[in-house]
């Protein structure tokens, strides 16, 4: 992972209107291939103090926040700790990047103990989210043919079949795509320019590799040998953070 966290990213992340829990960096930075002229997303845990949880105004579960800043479009995305908390337990692989994205903006004791934890919320599960993603991917690229959605397409298959095969998370689409030669052009391609095409001459080529990567993944989360759902007494220790959480901010 090759990508330099812009210096200005930590203030914007503390412009935030309430506590931070940690951020950090996903999206085409994570997947290793941001282009230069790819937007920045942050994406952060908050928390809500308990007077906006128990009262009659009631504080926002997710915060998002976009513009420009040094010539760079970003993209924030908060979640209190609660609505995280509740999407890690739901094998959601999204929130489970966001936790362990080696690109960190601002961390902490709480971000740690959510680390820590990570490992216990990994489901054979969590294929369903990237076998949905991979259809959304592939419907955009149907649709506009465009290289940045093909390049999500299969990262999200590899990382889905390599998260079954060995209970680790990988996203950087650099290290996972090895076995398909015309990974690195694509992204080169993409590097330069983020809205380009992708290459005609590949396409069939795509498609075949996707729908294999496809069925792998499939297969793999068939007999992956991960559990089904969180480990109970993971779910009590989150449930624990959070409420610790919540009370010392009365």
């Amino acid at each position: 992972m090759t990508t330099v966290v812009p210096a200005w990213s930590a203030q914007a992340v503390a412009e935030l209107p309430y506590p931070v829990i940690f951020a950090t960096v996903s999206g085409a930075h994570l997947y290793g291939f941001a282009s230069v002229d790819s937007d920045l997303d942050l994406r952060a845990a908050h928390l809500l103090p308990v007077s906006e949880l128990v009262g009659l105004r009631l504080g926002p579960e997710t915060i998002s926040t976009s513009g420009w800043r040094d010539g760079v479009e970003l993209d924030v995305v908060s979640h209190d700790l609660r609505k995280f908390a509740r999407l890690l337990n739901s094998r959601n692989g999204y929130v489970l990047e966001q936790l362990l994205s080696p690109l960190v903006v601002t961390t902490g004791p709480l971000h740690a103990a959510l680390i820590e934890l990570a490992p216990s919320f990994i489901t054979s599960g969590h294929a369903q989210h990237y076998l949905g993603f991979a259809a959304s991917q592939q419907k955009l690229f149907d649709r506009t043919g465009s290289l940045k959605s093909a390049l999500y397409w299969l990262r999200v298959l590899l990382t889905g079949q390599h998260l079954m095969r060995t209970g680790e998370l990988e996203t950087d689409l650099a290290v996972l795509g090895t076995s398909l030669p015309y990974v690195p052009e694509l992204i080169a391609l993409k590097r330069s320019a983020e809205k380009g095409p992708f290459p005609a001459a590949l396409e069939q080529t795509l498609r075949t590799d996707t729908a294999a990567l496809r069925t792998a993944l499939e297969e793999a989360r068939d007999s992956s040998s991960l559990p089904p759902h969180p480990d109970p007494a993971a779910v009590d220790a989150l449930h624990e953070i959070v409420v610790k959480a919540r009370l010392a901010t009365r």
